[in-house]
């Protein structure tokens, strides 16, 4: 039987700032429609790991893999549109205060597509249903509990339909109640729409 090929694969890969070494001949392997956690303490190279994956850093040595393809050895619109396939959920939820709920999750496609405003809006009110959002899409941040504001954030990282989504730190700052619930969530949202899921904690009970 053969092996599966990692949908993103790390091989030897080391990053220096300085005279710092943050990433130290790392390998990893992430497999399509999975959960991966990485974890560790702050500091330790966690983010700077995850900004390989999405571009914003390249390797001093080592390569990256994507489906198979060494990153290095992509074209720049081969680069565009595997960007297009990762999606962020940021730590902090990073939502727009003076946008509503539905505009703060249309955000990417008006951005990133050429999709009509009919199309969006069909798509976008789609995706709201989904995450039992239906009766605060004209709400802001401001007016929703911390959970919901979690949901949001998650609708606005999948309303492109990526194969890839990064998670943050998605628990900073919650009780642990809360915390139980976003992580059900998480994994929940995981199974329903089949993404492969990067998940960066210091906690070691979330992971």
């Amino acid at each position: 039987m053969s092996e599966r090929t990692p949908y993103i694969e790390f091989r030897e890969v080391t990053k220096r700032f300085g005279s710092r070494t943050v990433l130290d001949g790392v390998n990893l392997s992430i497999f399509e429609g999975e959960v991966t956690t990485i974890i560790g303490k702050s500091g330790v190279g966690k983010s700077v790991l995850i900004k390989h994956i999405i571009g914003l850093l390249t390797p001093d040595e080592g390569d990256i893999f994507i489906q198979g393809k060494s990153l290095r050895s992509m074209s720049r619109k081969e680069l565009r549109e595997l960007k297009r396939e990762i999606s962020y959920m940021f730590q902090h939820n990073a939502l727009f205060d003076s946008m509503t709920v539905f505009e703060n999750i249309a955000l990417p496609l008006q951005e990133k597509t050429t999709m009509s405003e009919q199309e969006i809006r069909s798509k976008v009110m789609e995706k709201i249903e989904s995450l039992e959002l239906a009766e605060v899409h004209n709400r802001y941040p401001s007016q929703l509990s911390g959970g919901m504001q979690k949901r949001v954030a998650l609708g606005r990282a999948l309303i492109t339909d990526p194969k890839v989504v990064l998670f943050d730190e998605p628990t900073t700052g919650l009780d642990p109640i809360r915390k139980n619930s976003v992580l059900t969530m998480i994994a929940r949202y995981q199974r329903s729409f089949r993404f492969t899921a990067i998940l960066v904690s210091h906690d070691i009970p979330d992971v």
